[in-house]
């Protein structure tokens, strides 16, 4: 229950951001769940993968460059999802940023509402 809750509040956000982002356009409702899917499926395999590839330049940057891998992660939920556009890179990293920052909201009011 609380994982199809979890995957409902990370569709909303990417509702949200999808209609406040220029760049960033989903096509429907069920397309940001699919999205919300997707991205958590990527998040769990691809990322781990990339982290360990690009290790030395992660530490290089201090932590930075997994705000590329984070656009990247994206990137990949765009071609995979026909609904789902982002046009430019720098619309992927704000679009990851803010989708962590309105997850995090989200994600502890669910905690709070035991």
């Amino acid at each position: 229950m609380k994982l199809i809750l979890r995957t409902l509040l990370s569709a909303l956000a990417v509702i949200v951001l999808s209609n406040l982002l220029p760049n960033v356009q989903v096509d429907n409702y069920i397309t940001a769940i699919i999205v919300a899917i997707v991205l958590s499926l990527l998040n769990f395999i691809v990322k781990p993968i990339l982290v360990i590839f690009t290790l030395p330049v992660t530490i290089l940057t201090l932590g930075l460059f997994l705000l590329v891998i984070n656009a990247i992660i994206i990137f990949l939920a765009d071609n995979l999802i026909d609904g789902f556009h982002v046009t430019s890179f720098w619309s992927a990293v704000l679009f990851s940023l803010l989708l962590s920052f309105l997850q995090s909201i989200l994600f502890s009011l669910l905690k709070e509402s035991k």
